[in-house]
């Protein structure tokens, strides 16, 4: 009961105005909450109780049981302190969070390292693998990328100590600066609207995409803060960040992939939701599935991809071992070789080759 009633905040509207950010009235901003445009928007709070309580559907996936604990498939990774050059190293920490080392920086996307993904330490979904890198090990981190302010992705613990010991910048969507900031005064923050962009040096920019998906951290906050996919424009190759989205439906399916590869002109990595899919009735909506991964690959124009948000914290009703299986499925069904897309377990290092 107590993991139920931690997930009911984020579906608890309030009546006052934006507690993040206040901007002028976009294609995707109302004025006071954020949405995704032409698209239907996501489960409200009875579609929410039907999903917790099993009055979904009777075709539903039942929520399945996780193990505890899954022991570690390699010792946790201890990453060099620098990549050079066109070279892209990619270390799996656990769920969302990746080190990505190129060009001399050291980037974190949505970096947890919490035990659990929650509001409080004593409830919530709890990391079941421990991280891939020890926090101790990491290198000099030069920049974060948050994607949106849920707590799998957004956690405030692991910035803290982040912003201590390596005073890195942090790339979000626009309204979450307010959220750390709360915390973290001297954290030093970049926001950005989706089709913004920031040049990190010469040879590196962060783009903001749109991605279909919405944010809460509380009860009178849904939808206040802006959600986004990344782009990391390089030379040798950009990379494409989707920290969570559904693939779209109807005539949307897909679309922001490929208006991502058409603008970018494909990618050399794409880092790809699979998890958090099942019920389908309720989760199509925010999560791909590791089909609709494959297919994103392809909409996107991305040479390699990687699969996360599986296997560290149980956010809906598919089994530990759902998504990779499905994954290896999807793959054979698209004729994709499997070390082309790649589901990374914690510790795991992949060196991208180059487009």
């Amino acid at each position: 009961m107590l993991r139920r009633l931690s997930c009911l905040f984020p579906f608890l509207l309030a009546a006052c105005g934006n507690p993040y950010y206040q901007g002028p009235i976009t294609d995707h901003f109302n004025g006071k909450t954020f949405y995704n445009p032409g698209r239907p928007q996501t489960n409200g709070f009875t579609d929410f109780l039907r999903w917790q309580f099993g009055f979904g559907p009777a075709d539903a996936l039942p929520r399945a049981s996780w193990p505890t604990q899954v022991p570690p498939v390699t010792p946790p990774a201890v990453p060099a302190a620098r990549v050079s050059g066109t070279a892209l190293t990619v270390t799996a920490v656990g769920h969302a969070t990746y080190l990505l080392q190129t060009q001399n920086l050291n980037i974190l996307t949505d970096p947890v390292w919490s035990d659990r993904a929650s509001p409080v330490s004593w409830a919530g979904p709890k990391r079941v693998t421990p991280p891939g890198i020890a926090m101790e090990s990491l290198p000099p981190i030069n920049l974060i990328l948050i994607s949106h302010n849920h707590y799998d992705h957004l956690d405030i613990p692991t910035l803290k100590a982040l912003v201590a010991k390596h005073n890195p910048l942090i790339i979000t969507p626009l309204g979450n600066d307010t959220i750390i900031h709360r915390h973290i005064p001297t954290a030093r923050i970049t926001t950005l609207d989706w089709q913004q962009h920031v040049l990190i040096t010469p040879t590196l920019t962060v783009h903001a995409l749109p991605m279909q998906h919405w944010s809460a951290r509380g009860m009178n906050d849904r939808r206040a803060a802006l959600w986004a996919a990344f782009v990391l424009k390089a030379p040798q190759g950009s990379v494409y960040f989707v920290g969570d989205s559904g693939y779209g439906e109807g005539q949307h399916a897909g679309t922001w992939f490929r208006e991502a590869g058409q603008q970018f002109g494909g990618f050399r990595l794409a880092i790809l939701p699979i998890g958090a899919y099942e019920p389908r009735w309720f989760m199509r909506y925010s999560h791909m599935n590791p089909a609709e991964a494959v297919a994103a690959k392809h909409d996107s124009q991305s040479r390699y991809a990687i699969g996360h948000h599986f296997g560290t914290f149980q956010l809906a009703n598919e089994g530990h071992e759902a998504p990779t299986a499905a994954l290896a499925a999807a793959l054979a069904a698209a004729k994709i070789p499997p070390k082309d897309f790649r589901a990374l377990l914690p510790g795991q290092v992949w060196h991208i080759p180059t487009r």
